[in-house]
Order: C-alpha cells, then structure tokens, then sequence
C-alpha cells in the first residue's frame, strides 16, 4: 500500500493540497489514473488526467503522461484542490455579488468587509459560499466534482474584514489550474494597508515563517529562526507617508493565514485598527483629547483592520492569457485616508504658522538690538 503524506494547510490561504505518495514496492504495473482513483477519496478519472496535463502531478520530479505505468518505489508529488473543512449541508442564500470579471472558466470577485468567504463552525450562513451555491444554481452551473455543495470554485480566500478582489473557478480544469498557479507562487496580488508609525525603509522584504500562536490560536505568530511555521514572504513598499501612520503596498510571495496582518506588525508597524493584532488602540502619537477623538472617529468610519486586496493578476486556465484587475479603495477606507491627509495638511499648516512667527520674533529681535 502506499504511504501518502498531506500538507499541514491550517496556516494557508490558498486551498490546495501538496501530497507525496511512495509507490509500494511490491506494486504491480497499473496507469497512474487508475493507480490515483484507486488512492484518493472521490476523485475523477477526468480529474487526474487534467491535473496531469497541467502539470500538478509528476513522478519521481518528473512530468508524465496519463499511461505512465506507476513502478515499486515511484514517488508521485500531487498539487490538487483541497477538499473544504467540511461544512455540509448548506443553503444557497441570495447575497449580492460584485462580479468584476465572468466567462465560462472564472470569475473575479470584490468582496466588502464585513463578509465571510467560507463557512466554518458558527459560521454556516451569510457566507460568500453560501451567495456563490445561490448563483451558481440560478445560473444552471455544475458543482465542482469532489468538492461537494460547501466550497464551489474557491482557490484561496481573504479574511472576513479584509475588502477585495477573489478569484472563483467555474469549472474542475480551472480550479485545478489555478492551485497550481497558487502553488508556484505565480498569482500576482497586491495589497493596500495603512499601518502605524512612520515605515523605516521606503521599501522592503519580509522573510519570516508564520504559524499559529502557541498560546492564542486565533491569531498568527512569527517565528524568524523558521523552526515552526511556514515560510512567508512579503514585500511591501510606501505609497505615503502620513506622519503617524504609512500607506502601504503588499506584494504576496506566498499566502498564509493573517501574513500581511502578522508579518507587518513583526516589524513593528500593526495595521490600523486590527483589534486582532493590537491595532485598535492608539500606538503612535500623542494622548491628547483632540488627537485621541480624531483616531476614535477614524475607528469608527472603518471598524475593522485598514487592509484591502487592490489586484489580482494570473494565468487564464484556457486562453493562457495573462489576466489582470485592479479595484479602488472602498468606502471606509478612503474616507479614513483623506481624514489623515487632512490631519497632515492642518499639522503643517501650524508648524508653518509656528515657523513664520518664529522667524518674525527673531528678525525683531534684530531690528532692536
């Protein structure tokens, strides 16, 4: 029998699978589809000839066709779609989409803050997956193979306060398409975060594994000596710089649970108003009344963390073409934006009147003596 090995994909947010299987050796001479269906829960025949064809399953590090005959000892590295955490039995609901982009193949998605992408305990309604079950019924769409009724089309997520682009696959091919994508790190997205403090280096690369805290386990911590965790990268640049806090582009290498949220606050600049991560109390300035009103009022026109997912870039699974999107920021978010570009702008305002009177009092001071 073979030995077959999952990938540990509890600090992930891009739903695939990477699994390593040792051929047996007593294995007798059998195709590779036949061998897979054999060996994985509910997968097609279909499914594994596509992922074949596309690249996400070799043999010995090497591509095969879908009459490669398997020998003892093979080792067969697989890149799938992951199957859900296993919510069953859920509704369809009809939530309003923001669809972006639609063809037969995929679909973009700008989710609002507040919503949830995918169900889990607590959590079996209201979700994106329960408007997506909806849409797709309306539309006589097909569910995804293997991927029952709780996750239709979904290569990867954002979180529940974060704002942005999604990608959806429509059909099995795509999906399985798109995790390779997600697997190579080919996926181009970028993110728009206003964090704390005044950002060092106008630009930068963190490099550091992310894993569950030990002792909170809603929250994702750094652990730089990489002896826990999972590699994360994240490279960021500065957009503008808003005297207490910076405007921020992220550029995601790798995608794991909470990685802007948890690599920006390891260097010391957590996202404004993440409650989760310390950000919805006053970390830099001063704690005068009128300041402390202004970052209140702030809190209060974005209630959430100040992150949202701006563009989305990948390989069509098709057409091959190069597909890009880019959305504004929402609402509350700008709002929050230009109320700091006014705070800035008055700030300066002051500190020229206070300069103009300086400079008056000295030249005075000249004029006497």
């Amino acid at each position: 029998m073979a030995a077959i090995k999952h990938s540990d994909l509890e600090a992930s947010d891009e739903l695939y699978e990477h699994q390593r299987i040792i051929v047996d050796g007593n294995q007798s001479p059998i195709r590779i589809d036949k061998f897979l269906m054999d060996r994985l829960m509910k997968v097609s025949r279909n499914r594994v000839q596509n992922a074949i064809k596309i690249g996400c399953i070799l043999v010995n590090d090497l591509l095969i066709k879908s009459n490669y005959k398997v020998r003892p000892k093979d080792e067969i590295t697989l890149i799938l779609p992951s199957d859900p955490d296993g919510i069953e039995g859920l509704q369809p609901e009809n939530i309003p989409l923001d669809i972006i982009y639609e063809d037969n193949d995929v679909m973009v998605i700008q989710k609002p803050p507040g919503l949830v992408v995918h169900p889990g305990v607590g959590n079996s309604s209201g979700t994106l997956v329960n408007g997506l079950l909806y849409y797709f019924q309306q539309k006589n769409l097909p569910l995804l193979p293997g991927n029952k009724e709780d996750r239709p089309g979904l290569v990867h997520r954002i979180d529940k306060d974060t704002s942005g682009l999604l990608l959806i696959a429509k059909n099995d091919y795509s999906m399985t398409h798109l995790a390779k994508q997600f697997f190579d790190h080919s996926i181009d997205r970028e993110y728009i975060a206003l964090v704390w403090g005044d950002v060092k280096e106008n630009k930068g690369t963190i490099d550091a594994n992310i894993g569950r805290h030990e002792k909170d386990r809603i929250v994702q911590s750094v652990f730089p000596d990489g002896d826990q965790g999972k590699i994360a990268i994240t490279h960021y640049e500065v957009i503008e710089r808003l005297y207490y806090v910076t405007l921020v582009k992220c550029k995601l290498e790798t995608g794991r649970t909470h990685q802007i949220r948890t690599h920006m606050k390891h260097i010391g600049h957590t996202l404004f108003n993440d409650d989760r991560y310390g950000g919805d109390r006053i970390l830099k300035g001063t704690v005068y009344s009128k300041y402390k009103q202004f970052v209140e009022n702030c809190f209060h026109i974005m209630p959430r963390q100040a992150l949202h997912a701006r563009s989305l870039g990948f390989i069509h699974p098709t057409t091959e073409k190069a597909m890009y999107f880019e959305t504004k920021l929402p609402d509350d978010f700008q709002s929050v934006l230009d109320k700091w570009r006014g705070y800035v702008a008055s700030r300066k305002e002051v500190m020229e009147e206070e300069i103009t009177i300086a400079e008056q009092m000295n030249l005075d001071k000249e004029v006497t003596s």
